[in-house]
């Protein structure tokens, strides 16, 4: 964070914002601002250049032919890939998760290029995973068990030049076979988790905060995000 506010980047509102992802953007104001860290947030619709100096970037989930047209956008105006390189925090949902890799899989399955941002490849499985989702994170991230709601019908693998954001406890994540959830590397991190996502797990929040500021923050006392989180892990683990 160079200037004296953290500059939040909500890509492509107008095309990826499913499930009510926009509310990760006000949860990470507020999680900052609790802390005295001012912030400015663009809402950058599809048709304005994505600014290169942003310190936290956010992409949500959208619907076939937006995803499409986001991945086409970002690709041939290169503000992202620029934000990449500088070590910007990223951090996408489902379809801006997949848009993050090298392909994912269009209207008919065929496989598309994405922004190979993140090493990972996705495609259209045969099952449509709806439902809750709870994974437990890698350990190295110190983030507590995640909880989100997914809602897609994506197999998304991960590269070795990545790693898994989570191991499933419950739910599909990435089915990929070896039931990860999501993938990050470096300051990028993806999940198939809406809900909003950093609304439900102020833990990975406080994570891309502590990220885009280069230090550690102080911590916070306990909220009604927490209390949502137990909420909704408690529902999610609940016998049937």
């Amino acid at each position: 964070m160079p200037s004296d506010r953290l500059k939040i980047v909500w890509i492509y509102p107008d095309l990826l914002s499913t499930y009510g992802d926009q509310g990760n953007t006000i949860v990470l104001e507020r999680r900052a601002a609790l802390r005295g860290v001012p912030t400015e947030t663009v809402h950058l619709r599809s048709d304005e250049p994505v600014p290169p100096d942003g310190d936290l970037y956010l992409l949500g989930g959208g619907e076939d032919r937006p995803q499409i047209l986001a991945a086409q956008r970002l690709r041939a105006d290169g503000g992202l890939a620029e934000a990449a390189r500088r070590n910007a925090v990223i951090f996408a949902v489902c379809a801006g998760y997949q848009i993050l890799g090298h392909e994912f899989g269009g209207e008919e399955g065929q496989p598309l290029p994405g922004l190979g941002l993140l090493d990972i490849r996705s495609g259209r499985g045969q099952q449509r995973a709806v439902g809750e989702v709870v994974g437990d994170v890698a350990a190295e991230l110190n983030v507590p068990r995640i909880t989100g709601f997914e809602n897609h019908q994506g197999v998304t693998t991960i590269g070795p030049n990545a790693r898994p954001l989570a191991k499933v406890v419950a739910g599909v994540g990435n089915g990929d076979g070896q039931g990860f959830e999501g993938a990050y590397a470096g300051h990028t991190l993806g999940t198939y988790m809406h809900g909003p996502a950093l609304v439900r797990n102020p833990g990975l929040a406080d994570l891309l905060l502590t990220w885009a500021v280069g230090m550690e923050l102080p911590q916070l006392p306990p909220s009604w995000s927490e209390r949502l989180r137990e909420e909704r892990l408690n529902a999610a683990l609940a016998p049937r």
